[in-house]
């Protein structure tokens, strides 16, 4: 039997989710307490992986069980033995061919920054401190250049080990809150520590040390020195997958009608 859990987790102080020797994830925390559950040794598949300090509110993975519980049975011994930072939200069975990495069609990622003169330390950790001017505009208008379909190569790790770079964003929007900005964007998928990095870059445009018409150039040019800086991982939040085209579509289109209606 397969089944699929949506989890949220603070990253705060994990080393990423994927496994490590000697360090904390999130993978290790919840591959425990199903070890223990079944006496034997469980792996888990997850949507996609996130960097040390990375937060998730919406992150799915997949596994394997001989146990024939129900949902709500197996959400419940679940967080009895998870860590106050990672709660398991849904379980539901799925089909035994169903991968939530492959079949999953793609993410949405929110990077949230606070402004103002000092740091706010009840922010510590959960946002980015930015304190200096930035123009909103210039901001919303280097934007636009990154949707559609673009090799990413520019603004991506240079310890990026896939060789495909091209990459599809439906949407990258600015929303003002109450103390600063969040950056919201969707995509088909990401690479290693792109959503920082295009964050680091929008706001520099912001801050007026780059000319944001110049993005098409510095996509065309596929080169990782162009854009040295990326933004620290505490900001960034994996905010939804979509398990499948409908769900992606109608998230799309709902982000539409409201950005109509204002």
């Amino acid at each position: 039997m397969r089944y699929l859990v949506k989890v949220s987790y603070n990253g705060n102080k994990f080393y990423g989710f994927q496994y490590q020797k000697n360090a904390r994830t999130v993978q290790d925390e919840i591959e425990r307490v199903l070890n223990r559950m079944h006496k034997e040794f469980v792996r888990i598949h997850p949507a996609g992986r996130t960097d040390a300090g990375v937060h998730a509110v919406e992150q799915y993975f997949h596994f394997d069980s001989g146990i024939d519980i129900p949902a709500d049975k197996w959400k419940f011994a679940m967080n009895s033995g998870l860590p106050a930072d990672i709660l398991v939200r849904e379980v539901q069975r799925i089909s035994d061919d169903y991968h939530v990495r492959f079949h999953s069609s793609g993410k949405a990622y929110r990077y949230r920054i606070y402004q103002g003169k000092d740091r706010d330390p009840f922010q510590n950790g959960l946002k980015v401190h930015y304190p200096y001017p930035l123009d909103e505009q210039k901001m919303r208008d280097a934007m636009q250049y990154f949707t559609g379909t673009h090799d990413f190569t520019s603004f991506s790790s240079a310890k990026t080990a896939i060789e495909n770079k091209v990459r599809h964003i439906y949407r990258f929007d600015l929303i003002k809150t109450e103390d600063g900005y969040d950056f919201v964007i969707i995509g088909s998928g990401f690479l290693y520590n792109m959503v920082r990095i295009l964050v680091a870059y929008v706001l520099e445009v912001g801050q007026g040390r780059w000319d944001g018409a110049r993005t098409p150039e510095i996509l065309k040019a596929k080169d990782r020195k162009r854009v040295p800086k990326t933004a620290p991982a505490e900001g960034l939040y994996l905010e939804r997958v979509f398990l499948n085209r409908e769900a992606l579509e109608k998230t799309l289109e709902e982000m539409k009608n409201g950005l109509e209606k204002h």
